[in-house]
């Protein structure tokens, strides 16, 4: 595919492996629960503020592009019936924690995968522009980048165990 398509929005990120975490014991967080429904590209996604104040509920559809830096995505937000309802498809689920952490001009969403992915820790940042994207400053725990890499997309992610994931680290934390 190389358009957006009517109503998504594009969406320019860049995605890293962390190396050294930061201390995040202080930081707040949001408990983010994905279903990924089998057989599609679409998302539901449960998204629970650890201070308790809300949750939202999402169903959201990524479309594949050429650049993999540039994704068109579209968001439907839900009420909790129909994320309950829709929560009952198949699908594999992820789960993780996703914190925010300025650096520089930039806030990166770290992400620390729990359950079966426990111990991968990943990082995002996202700009308006490509090229702001393409000229930041990485914080010294963005160990190695993963944007164009499948394998860190969270269907893929969602489907994978432990073992599968240990392999692919070792591969390409070897090759740094």
């Amino acid at each position: 595919m190389t358009h957006v398509p009517k109503y998504a929005q594009l969406e320019n990120e860049r995605r890293f492996l962390v190396g050294d975490c930061p201390d995040l014991s202080s930081i707040p967080f949001r408990l983010i629960d994905d279903l990924y429904l089998t057989g599609t590209r679409l998302r539901l996604r449960k998204v629970t503020y650890s201070d308790g104040t809300s949750t939202e509920f999402k169903l959201c559809k990524k479309y594949p592009l050429d650049d993999s830096t540039s994704i068109p995505i579209v968001n439907v937000y839900l009420t909790e019936d129909e994320y309950r309802l829709l929560s009952q498809l198949p699908g594999s689920v992820l789960q993780k924690r996703r914190y925010r952490r300025v650096f520089g001009e930039m806030t990166f969403a770290i992400d620390v995968f729990q359950d079966e992915l426990a111990g991968l820790t990943l990082c995002e940042v996202e700009s308006p522009s490509v090229e702001k994207l393409t000229n930041i400053t990485l914080p010294p725990w963005a160990a190695v980048e993963v944007t164009s890499d499948p394998f860190f997309h969270g269907g893929n992610l969602s489907g994978i165990k432990m073992a599968e994931l240990a392999q692919r680290l070792s591969v390409l934390l070897f090759r740094r």
